[in-house]
């Protein structure tokens, strides 16, 4: 009887020493990929099963001897040693593994799993995440991950966001956009940290990585309008003119009554060459003479993706509102390529004369010029003779320069003919030589 009690009491001592010392694997082990199981042989699959099991009984030891048995070229080799030696808190043995794996196995989730466990336990919390998201980049509602994953993503991104706006109110912009690139690590779709970076940006006159941000941040909210027209503004400002055009025209359509949106648009469609030719323009080439107003409308077009919109006010102009050519009139006339008389008009219906074209021709080459385009003379000006033009007349510089471009000519007797009318077809050729002679 006695021997029958020790013996009881033995037994449960050796019970509650058990539950006592024995602790179940810290780690979240998933079961094992029933589409990569059934691929291993029968021999091989009873091995992963039985070296799993006793992994997640905290067998350690024991599926480590079991897990070293497969071939290397099984997908449970590494995958098995990483969790191993991950339990036994050997970090550096357990990563290589792991990452063996990865080279042949990428999509593998319990890889990714026994990764974001391990960087949980080294404290590396920003690899743990990238870990998580390439989970539900694969499982998109994994049960395990992602409440985990939400929850760091809300914390970490009002972390780094509430860093970037005091470093921001404290004039630290390169400490600011450090924090809100991290907040954007942990939410790419941040559209606070998306326009707070390209103000930032735009700022600095880095136009380009401004546009990237506000482009996402116009993706996330396409019916806000005030980061569209922030974009807009900044496509401009990039000089990506055709794409600033369609985010006003988005615009305009939500905000039709909007004049700014309209002005805009308009002034992006002239920059652009983008407008309707009136039925007048198509008369240029048949007209014996050529007008200032016609003059004006033909360069415009003949130079539409070279000249820029002007930067100044236009001059007052007080004889060019009936004109079908104004806005052509007034380009010309801000960028300094066709005069304004002294009392303000233009004279649209003017017939422009040789000496007139030579001196609006120069205007257009300097202006080239500044531009950074290079026009070549043709012919030594001190070679060149003129027998109607003496020096003290007004045109004799530009008509001196414009033959020695060879773009204007004398007649056989040397004489330019100053006060002879131009030709519309004249005037398309002259202006197409000018652009051959850039090219």
């Amino acid at each position: 009887m006695v021997k029958k009690i020790i013996t009881l009491v033995f037994l449960n001592l050796f019970f509650l020493w058990s539950c006592a010392t024995y602790q179940p694997p810290s780690l979240y082990i998933e079961n094992l990929p029933p589409s990569q199981v059934t691929e291993l042989s029968l021999d091989e699959r009873i091995l992963v099963e039985d070296a799993w099991k006793n992994l997640k009984k905290g067998k350690i030891k024991k599926a480590r001897k079991m897990f070293s048995r497969l071939d290397e070229d099984s997908p449970f080799y590494y995958v098995g040693l990483g969790y191993s030696h991950l339990l036994l808190d050997d970090f550096q043995a357990s990563e290589d593994f792991f990452q063996k794996a990865l080279q042949n196995h990428p999509d593998m989730v319990l890889i990714h799993l026994g990764l974001a466990q391990l960087y949980k336990k080294t404290g590396q919390e920003d690899q743990m995440f990238s870990q998580f998201r390439e989970i539900l980049k694969r499982e998109p509602q994994h049960p395990w991950v992602k409440p985990k994953y939400e929850s760091i993503k809300r914390k970490k991104t009002q972390q780094y966001l509430e860093e970037a706006r005091h470093f921001l109110s404290q004039g630290k912009k390169e400490k600011s956009k450090q924090a809100f690139r991290k907040a954007l690590y942990y939410s790419p779709n941040s559209t606070e940290a998306h326009v707070a970076l390209a103000q930032l940006y735009t700022k600095e006159k880095d136009f380009d990585k401004a546009v990237v941000h506000l482009k996402t941040a116009a993706s996330n909210e396409p019916k806000n309008v005030e980061i569209l027209k922030k974009y807009g503004e900044t496509l401009l400002k990039a000089k990506k003119y055709k794409k600033s055009l369609e985010i006003y025209k988005k615009i305009a359509q939500m905000q039709p009554k909007d004049t700014q949106v309209q002005q805009r648009i308009e002034s992006l469609k002239n920059r652009l060459g983008i407008y309707k030719l009136p039925p007048q323009y198509n008369a240029i080439p048949s007209s014996e003479t050529i007008t200032k107003e016609q003059l004006a409308a033909l360069i415009r077009q003949k130079f539409k993706k070279i000249l820029d919109e002007p930067k100044k006010s236009p001059p007052i102009i007080i004889d060019i509102s009936t004109s079908w050519a104004s806005e052509s009139i007034i380009q010309m006339a801000t960028l300094g390529l066709m005069d304004v008389y002294p009392n303000h008009t233009f004279q649209p219906k003017k017939v422009i004369t040789r000496a007139e074209m030579a001196e609006i021709l120069l205007s257009l080459i300097n202006r080239l010029e500044e531009k950074g385009y290079t026009v070549v003379q043709q012919i030594p000006p001190e070679k060149i003779e003129i027998s109607d033009v003496s020096p003290e007349n007004y045109y004799y510089r530009p008509i001196l320069q414009i033959l020695s471009y060879d773009l204007m000519n004398l007649n056989s007797k040397k004489e330019f003919k100053p006060e002879h009318p131009v030709s519309g077809q004249k005037s398309i050729n002259l202006l197409e030589l000018v652009l051959n002679l850039i090219k």
